[in-house]
């Protein structure tokens, strides 16, 4: 049987674009309570009003994930204001599509470990109490088919991604028991602001991927909803994805060698 969403807190991070907006959009017409947060406060408040205006309910908050003090003071404001955090969908991220000898050490390399990495967990950390103390409650991790199949030129990205599959599951294990759920979304390609900001590359230049691959940032977000309504521990969206995963892992040689000569050697700058 689902789990009725009807007046549950959903705290989102990432909430100014693409997925996390649409989600927030969908939360709130299951009657969710959704907590809005981004850097971009002028998004976040249109998309509130917007929300609040079709008869959802929305809140918004400025929150850097990178910062820890406005993570604590994001937490506290939503804990003192509803009592409780239901929902925490972990979305907020960046990425960088590039050679990694070309990447700038801290704009490139540190801010992605830091917000898609580092501030995913410092905020769960800083939700967990609230939802061990009630027995109570389910993190979504959105993190990336780049956290299962590692492609050139994504080395930072994927590194994060991986990463934050590798938290999801340690933290799922632990927190099980306790009556927390935790969930990890892995999608692949999808038009949304993320996608357009990633880089400008050889691989954008060169290598252009059939506009079918590409899903929209809508239906990334009606699987998210539908995992708070069903917890499971790791969709993989779309389905067809798992075949490439399985080959990935099974033959890992054979996607070496493919990478190798179809991509690298065609496009890297020292050319193999």
């Amino acid at each position: 049987m689902p789990h009725s969403l009807k007046n549950k807190v959903v705290f989102i991070t990432g909430a100014s674009s693409g997925f996390g907006a649409d989600a927030a959009r969908l939360f709130a017409k299951e009657g969710a309570i959704v907590i809005l947060t981004a850097r971009r406060m002028d998004r976040l408040t249109a998309l509130a009003e917007e929300i609040n205006l079709t008869g959802g309910q929305a809140f918004s908050l400025q929150l850097d994930v990178t910062e820890q003090t406005q993570i604590a003071s994001a937490v506290k404001t939503v804990l003192e204001t509803y009592g409780q955090i239901d929902i925490l969908l972990n979305n907020a991220g960046v990425g960088g599509l590039n050679w990694l000898e070309t990447f700038d050490p801290a704009e490139d390399i540190d801010a992605q470990l830091n917000v898609n990495l580092r501030g995913t967990m410092q905020l769960t950390r800083a939700v967990l109490p609230s939802m061990l103390n009630r027995r109570a409650g389910h993190i979504i991790n959105m993190s990336s088919v780049a956290g299962l199949i590692a492609a050139p030129m994504y080395t930072v990205y994927a590194a994060t991604k991986y990463g934050m599959r590798g938290f999801t599951d340690a933290l799922r294990r632990e927190v099980a028991v306790l009556g927390v759920k935790v969930s990890g979304l892995y999608p692949g390609p999808a038009v949304t602001e993320f996608g357009q900001k990633s880089g400008d590359s050889p691989l954008r230049q060169n290598v252009k991927l059939p506009g079918w691959i590409y899903m929209t940032s809508e239906r990334v977000a009606r699987r998210t909803v539908q995992v708070a309504k069903h917890p499971r521990r790791m969709v993989v969206i779309p389905w067809w994805f798992w075949p490439v995963i399985a080959l990935d892992t099974l033959f890992p040689a054979l996607i070496d060698w493919g990478v190798k000569v179809v991509f690298v050697k065609r496009f890297h700058q020292y050319k193999g």
